[in-house]
């Protein structure tokens, strides 16, 4: 990660979220308290699944988590990537009927957890699969498909493309976002998508720190999200780190905003429904994570992979964010994922950094010219 500081942030941003998709795998789905029973201790860095180790691995998921793989999080993210690097431009809805969907369910990819090429769709949770349902056979218009999915993570954990895309714009990054993930997601899991876009493109500025991210989130974010957020960032700022109690405690102050439940394998009747007072949990945690922290990105990546539950979401967000605000992603690490998975880790950020170059360039020439219309509307210099 040598070279500018926007590339460096860049590759920060995406190996870090890959980084910690991969560490998260490991715990995801277990309560904070069974992964410490079951490791001994904290987890510190690549480890074989709970599930893998305890022999439940689920014949309609047989994914080999943990041991270094990325999981869906990461293979999403580099999807988007992909749709940036053909268009060379901003996305939309649309663009996701045009780009997004054939990578899914057309093209070969190569899939760690499977050990082999296939169909990225064949790796998908049910929730992202709903993307080629909606649009490749239910022929739903691209801004309309989200609606009715189950409300989730899954836009929320590989949009961070669109806040380098966006970088130094939060607001910008936001908007784009939500069309982005219309075809994905509605109601909060949407909101929580555009409210991290817009929070990577905050850290990726020089001058970022984890106070003006989470300020940035909150700024951005309305309803649940918002008081969610809020709430959480309260709790972790009288936090010194998450070892001691900061887990228990960043959990109690989200599960009022929580419609899963306390018991994340059994999740409620009402669980990822449409709600005005919800929020999803993986990135208020994954913010108040970075605050506790101080903005240690190997410790806000190892304080999402000791949570549980949602583990490989809350720590591949909370990675981008650190990686972006310019922490170090240890390369040990970077080799370490990149050579389970069999995947360059930085190559993803390097294109987002060069995409985002020209997306500069490119709207400079729009602002001006609006800037000349308007001269030329008003009659005098605008």
């Amino acid at each position: 990660m040598t070279g500018d500081a926007l590339t460096a942030r860049a590759v920060g941003c995406l190996a870090g979220a890959a980084v910690g998709d991969a560490l998260g795998g490991a715990t995801e789905g277990w309560e904070s308290a069974e992964i410490h029973d079951h490791y001994g201790g904290w987890v510190e860095g690549v480890v074989s699944s709970i599930r893998s180790e305890r022999g439940l691995v689920k014949p309609f998921s047989p994914f080999w988590k943990g041991d270094g793989h990325v999981t869906d999080d990461t293979l999403m993210t580099r999807v988007l990537v992909g749709a940036y690097e053909r268009k060379r431009d901003h996305l939309d809805a649309y663009d996701i009927e045009r780009l997004v969907v054939p990578a899914i369910v057309d093209e070969q990819t190569w899939i760690p957890e499977l050990d082999r090429e296939d169909l990225l769709y064949h790796r998908l949770f049910l929730a992202e699969k709903w993307l080629v349902l909606k649009i490749r056979y239910g022929h739903t218009a691209p801004r309309d498909a989200g609606v009715g999915n189950i409300v989730n993570c899954g836009a929320a954990m590989y949009i961070a493309p669109v806040g380098i895309a966006n970088a130094g714009d939060p607001q910008g990054a936001y908007g784009e976002a939500l069309d982005v993930t219309a075809p994905h997601q509605s109601s909060y899991g949407r909101e929580a998508a555009a409210v991290m876009a817009a929070a990577v493109a905050e850290a990726i500025q020089p001058e970022a720190t984890p106070d003006s991210v989470v300020d940035t989130a909150i700024r951005h974010a309305n309803d649940g999200t918002r008081t969610a957020i809020e709430a959480v960032a309260d709790t972790a700022a009288g936090l010194d780190g998450w070892r001691d109690g900061g887990l228990t405690a960043l959990r109690g102050a989200f599960a009022p905003f929580d419609s899963v439940g306390a018991a994340y394998a059994q999740p409620a009747l009402n669980a990822r429904t449409p709600s005005r007072l919800h929020a999803i949990e993986e990135l208020p945690i994954a913010l108040g994570l970075l605050l506790a922290t101080g903005g240690d990105y190997t410790e806000t990546v190892l304080g999402g992979v000791n949570y549980g539950r949602d583990a490989d979401s809350i720590a591949s967000m909370g990675g981008a964010l650190a990686g972006a605000l310019g922490g170090t992603v240890p390369r040990g690490l970077i080799e370490e994922v990149g050579t389970a998975s069999k995947l360059d880790l930085e190559s993803p950020g390097r294109t987002m950094a060069d995409v985002a170059r020209e997306l500069l360039t490119a709207d400079r020439a729009r602002f001006e010219a609006r800037v000349r219309a308007m001269d030329d509307l008003s009659g005098v210099p605008v």
